[in-house]
């Protein structure tokens, strides 16, 4: 079975072929990382309004680089929600569009869903129940994943997403958009325990996270107490790399420390991690050593399947389409 998968959840807009699941036929991702840079992180209108220029041309890359037809696709996928509004509208509008010219089934897919089901393009047999940890620019959130289609939400930020620190404490440091990648390489060579950081455990036994204390406080200690005054003494390179190590390991703790709390609250027999702040080394490192301390697999997508794409979009809708969990055509986006 072909699903062609549409992802414009926000400033990627994507389009895959998938076969049966799990074969990736094709993949194409476009970025606006530079039209958004200049501004310091994503502007709703701007992506909105590029999803809507790429979008025909993404699709028939996708077709063009799988060697098949449209009319050889069996159903079309797209990402309904979460998401910025408007980028949710352009991909859903246009897989609205094609089915009703294919006559083929439509699948709505939940956005943070699709990247726990990264982990089935290149990991087989998967043992359920785990814990899936979703750690984005816009998401922070920790499920109980009892199959690949089944997730119930145990906790989520209360304030920033780990991503969205990334990126202002990036833009704090003077280091440049999008900060995940920046402040992850600099990271490698500053020293994590340089600087103490809060970390914000919240209530005995929450899964929740907050973030934005910790944002803060690298505020205070890069500018001072008076953010409104410049520092007398301009850090050097390597104090700015660090803080940016000190900063990353504050924020990784949080994340191991709650992931490997809730496996344990629910007895799981593995953890999976998705979305694009699981590219970062550092806290794919510590997983893969707490995944031999408490005995339980970690599954971790390729960098490349933990941005924002389409394939992992196709590839649960099939699982949804096995299930008859197939959506009608008056679905509406959901930001």
């Amino acid at each position: 079975m072909l699903i062609l998968g549409i992802e414009t959840s926000c400033d990627e807009t994507s389009a895959a072929v998938v076969k049966d699941g799990r074969e990736i036929v094709s993949s194409i991702i476009l970025s606006q990382d530079a039209l958004h840079r200049q501004f310091g992180g994503v502007v709703p209108e701007i992506a909105c309004r590029a999803h809507l220029e790429s979008i025909i041309g993404i699709v028939n890359n996708a077709l063009s680089d799988a060697k098949v037809q449209l009319a050889e696709i069996d159903a079309i996928a797209v990402v309904n929600s979460p998401g910025l509004i408007g980028s949710l509208l352009i991909g859903v509008t246009a897989a609205k569009t094609l089915c009703m010219v294919l006559d083929v089934p439509l699948l709505a897919i939940n956005h943070l869903h699709a990247h726990i089901y990264a982990n089935n393009l290149e990991h087989e047999n998967i043992l359920y129940p785990t814990i899936s940890l979703v750690v984005s620019g816009g998401h922070t959130t920790l499920f109980l994943s009892e199959s690949e289609t089944k997730h119930t939400p145990l906790g989520w930020t209360i304030d920033d997403a780990a991503g969205e620190a990334f990126d202002k404490v990036s833009k704090i440091l003077g280091l440049g958009y999008p900060g995940g990648p920046i402040i992850d390489k600099l990271a490698r060579c500053g020293n994590r325990r340089a600087v103490t950081f809060p970390r914000a455990y919240l209530e005995k036994d929450s899964l929740d996270f907050s973030f934005s204390g910790l944002k803060t406080s690298v505020l205070y200690y890069y500018r001072g107490q008076d953010v409104r005054t410049s520092r007398s003494k301009t850090p050097s390179d390597q104090e700015v790399a660090d803080i940016a190590a000190s900063f990353q390991e504050a924020v990784v703790d949080v994340l191991i420390d709650k992931t490997v709390l809730a496996s344990k609250m629910y007895n799981v027999r593995g953890i999976t991690l998705g979305g694009g702040v699981a590219a970062n080394s550092r806290l794919r490192q510590r997983l893969q050593e707490v995944s031999k301390e408490i005995g339980i697999p970690v599954y971790c997508p390729s960098p490349k399947l933990c941005t924002d794409n389409a394939a992992m979009v196709a590839g649960l809708a099939y699982k949804k389409y096995l299930e008859g969990d197939i959506s009608l055509l008056d679905v509406e986006s959901i930001p």
